[in-house]
């Protein structure tokens, strides 16, 4: 999640909470609120956090031969991350080093793309807070900053509480309330002064 000179290239959008407003046109993203992990020049990767996908954690482990004796992780949901790489996982969790492929998304919450996570997960010996997601969300150089300016996402500062703690149900509708406002107060339709 580094471009090629090793430089992570913060962009504003960094570290955020993209809200799909009503008009979103895309059905990948209909009703979601996607985690940045990363935005810069070259463009964004993002983790939709809200969406169930078929899978139980237990289905995944088995599936990466990691032996889960705990029925409370192994019946743990995991989410549709977003349609880029469906296959490939990714584990947000709370701030712990050592594994092989992580990154730091603001202070609280990091991402990381390697099995190292998922064994210790797998041994009860994870991250505090997690959650794991199959795909990610991906824009192009410009391409996020375009559909901002289109009204088909608002955002707001990432916050753990809903990253990793509320029903997914309830996610949506509170990453709103973070911005005071209701999701009936919402509209397709955007004006510009």
């Amino acid at each position: 999640m580094k471009d090629g000179n090793g430089h992570s290239g913060a962009g504003y959008l960094e570290r955020q909470m993209l809200i799909a407003m009503p008009g979103m046109v895309d059905s990948n993203f209909t009703g979601s609120v996607t985690l940045l992990c990363q935005h810069n020049d070259a463009g964004a990767i993002g983790i939709t956090i809200n969406r169930l996908s078929d899978f139980t954690l237990g289905e995944i482990l088995s599936q990466l031969q990691l032996d889960c004796s705990d029925e409370n992780i192994a019946q743990r949901p995991v989410l549709e991350g977003g349609p880029v790489a469906p296959d490939r996982g990714f584990v947000l969790h709370s701030p712990r080093d050592g594994y092989e492929s992580s990154m730091k998304v603001g202070r609280d919450i990091m991402v990381t793309t390697s099995r190292d996570v998922l064994a210790d997960i797998a041994a009860g010996k994870g991250p505090e807070k997690f959650l794991v997601a199959l795909g990610y969300a991906g824009w192009g150089g410009g391409q996020l900053e375009g559909e901002m300016l289109a009204n088909a996402w608002l955002s707001v500062t990432a916050d753990t509480d809903i990253v990793f703690d509320l029903p997914l149900r309830n996610r949506f509708d509170e990453a709103l309330g973070r911005l005071g406002i209701k999701v009936d107060h919402l509209h397709s339709e955007a004006g510009h002064a």
